[in-house]
């Protein structure tokens, strides 16, 4: 019972630290209603900014990329349960998140400022469909296995978790990947874009390219025929006119 117990403190304390951790970073990107907005802070020598937050940006791609490989996964959960082996790796992620948005450098100087009100609240409105977007498609795919949740809850039930299945949701049949679209919406609908943002979307949308074909590259060996028809038949981020009746 106290194992169980564990299991679940743990699942739950890394969800809820994700949440918050995700609700800042929405706040950070807009520069609204936190402590420390991407442009705030005092401004030292433009370098040396560089080049921390291209090592925070650097740590948060490789936490990322090497957790979520199947070989991690496999040599992790010999040290680590099953049941919270997804809630861990939410847990390093937003500790590593944390981390980036707490020791951010700024670099406040202006790519671009939209003047007119009327374009400045379109481009707000794109930015909080941005993360509606991003939120919708986790529910899409099952919030609750890719947090964690039903992993731990499993668990507490004595009940064997299994994977879900291959699926194709609404959304899903638009993009492969309609989660990295929310992101790539959120990070570049800005009214105003200094050179740290701009870093910010520069380095993150790299990551995105690269963190989706690695993961294209797992699930065709995890999935087989039924993933590459997928492949074939759905683009990345894009969608296709008429994508839906075609579904």
């Amino acid at each position: 019972m106290l194992r169980k117990a564990f299991v679940l403190i743990y699942g739950a304390t890394a969800y809820l630290a994700f949440l918050a951790t995700l609700l800042y970073t929405i706040g950070f990107l807009a520069g609204v209603a936190v402590p420390k907005g991407i442009d705030d802070g005092a401004a030292g020598p433009a370098w040396r900014a560089l080049l921390v937050d291209a090592a925070l940006l650097t740590l948060f791609a490789a936490q990322h990329s090497v957790m979520a490989r199947p070989w991690f996964k496999r040599w992790w959960t010999r040290f680590v349960p099953t049941s919270v082996e997804r809630s861990t790796y939410v847990l390093a992620s937003t500790a590593v998140l944390a981390l980036l948005l707490w020791q951010w450098q700024p670099l406040p100087a202006e790519v671009w400022s939209v003047g007119p009100s009327w374009a400045r609240a379109v481009l707000w409105a794109v930015y909080a469909l941005g993360w509606i977007v991003l939120i919708f498609s986790t529910f899409a795919v099952g919030h609750f296995d890719l947090f964690g949740l039903r992993q731990i809850l499993d668990r507490a039930r004595d009940r064997a978790y299994a994977e879900p299945e291959f699926r194709e949701p609404l959304i899903y049949r638009l993009v492969r990947h309609p989660l990295m679209v929310g992101f790539l919406i959120a990070f570049w609908a800005a009214p105003d874009l200094s050179v740290g943002r701009l870093v910010f979307a520069l380095a993150a949308s790299g990551y995105i390219m690269v963190g989706v074909r690695l993961e294209e590259h797992d699930l065709r060996a995890q999935l087989g025929e039924p993933y590459e028809r997928y492949l074939r038949r759905v683009p990345r981020f894009v969608p296709r006119p008429g994508a839906l009746k075609q579904g």
